[in-house]
Order: structure tokens, then sequence, then C-alpha cells
């Protein structure tokens, strides 16, 4: 049995909504993807901080949800925080809406593939990265922020080592708002902020 995670890196966030405290809304997005994990089959879930963001972690998790505190807020680093999987997928903790199939399409190459990334739509960034473990010694320091597939690609051992599959919107500023998706169910805690109500 393959044994698989997926962990949702709660990397700092730079900016939120007018109105909206940037603490309030770093609360809302964890929030929101600590729901989704809970919908998941067939995984394992956990969360990824620095130290500094522990508390972001301890707020959002489920009693029962490991937190790996790591050194910087990287895919590598979280990567090489792991022991006892076979595989692992490091998500980005900002979108909200995001649908579990996403997630399980980011799995799936690692059959046959040592990496799969889900590029972000409209770019730039990454929404996740996926490995299998032992990580591959070519896979280098990620930020999420800003690597693109053809960076991977690029140190691959091959360049079909890596599979791209489908991406997602990340919310990192105004523009960002108008990809959020009503008619997807959950992301509450986001959507109560974005709608005025304070909980």
């Amino acid at each position: 049995m393959v044994r698989r995670v997926v962990v949702a890196l709660l990397a700092p966030v730079a900016w939120s909504p007018p109105g909206v405290e940037l603490i309030r809304w770093r609360t809302a997005l964890a929030e929101d993807v600590v729901d989704l994990f809970a919908t998941l089959a067939e995984v394992e879930t956990a969360l990824a901080v620095t130290p500094a963001d522990r508390w972001l972690a301890d707020a959002v998790r489920w009693p029962d949800t490991p937190v790996y505190e790591v050194p910087e807020p990287t895919v590598t680093a979280v990567l090489a925080a792991l022991d006892g999987y076979d595989q692992a997928a490091v998500v980005a903790a900002d979108a909200p809406d995001l649908p579990g199939l996403v997630l399980g399409k980011l799995l799936r190459p690692l059959t046959s593939r040592p990496v799969a990334v889900a590029p972000v739509e409209g770019g730039p960034g990454l929404l996740g990265v996926a490995s299998r473990l032992p990580v591959p010694g070519w896979l280098p320091a990620l930020d999420l922020d800003v690597a693109g597939p053809a960076d991977l690609r690029r140190v691959a051992s091959a360049p079909a080592d890596v599979a791209v599959t489908p991406g997602w919107h990340r919310l990192r500023g105004p523009a960002d708002l108008a990809a959020l998706d009503p008619a997807v169910e959950g992301w509450e805690a986001t959507r109560a902020l974005l709608s005025g109500h304070r909980t």
C-alpha cells in the first residue's frame, strides 16, 4: 500500500483585501485549506510552517493533524521533513476554493514520474509540487510564488520526469479575487470575510 501525504504550506502572506486584517485573512485561508483536507480520501494530510508561524497551524489544525516546522517556507524544506511516506504533495495555502480533484490529479502521475507540478492559472508560480520519496537529488529549492514547470524540467534528469497537471488560481492580490468560484462548495471562512461578515 502506497502511503501518501498532502501538506499545506502555511507560508507568509503579503496581501489581504481592503479592510481585512492580514492575520484574519491568513487564518481564514488556512481554515479553508484544513476543511478541504478533511474531505480527501486515501491520503494523509499535514500542515507545514516556520517556527514563527506555529501559532497559525495550532489555530486551524484538527487535533490529529501533524504539523511540521521547517526552517524556510519552501517545498524542498517540507519534503525533507517528511518521514515514512512513499509520495508527498506540498500545496500553497492561499487557494481556499481548491477542488480536491485537483490535488488527486497532482498525485496521480507519481505512478510513472518522479515529480509532478500544478501551475498557478494565470501565473506566475506553482499551486503545488508532488514528489516520490525520497526526493530526487535534482529537485531544487522551490519557492511556490515564483517557480514554474519549466524551471523544474530544466534541472530534471530528463524533462519528461516532471509531469504538469491541471492548475488552479491562488489569492495573492486584488485581481485574483475575481477568479474565486462561488459555485465551488467550501471556503466558508474566506467567503465570510469577503462578504463582510465577522466570525
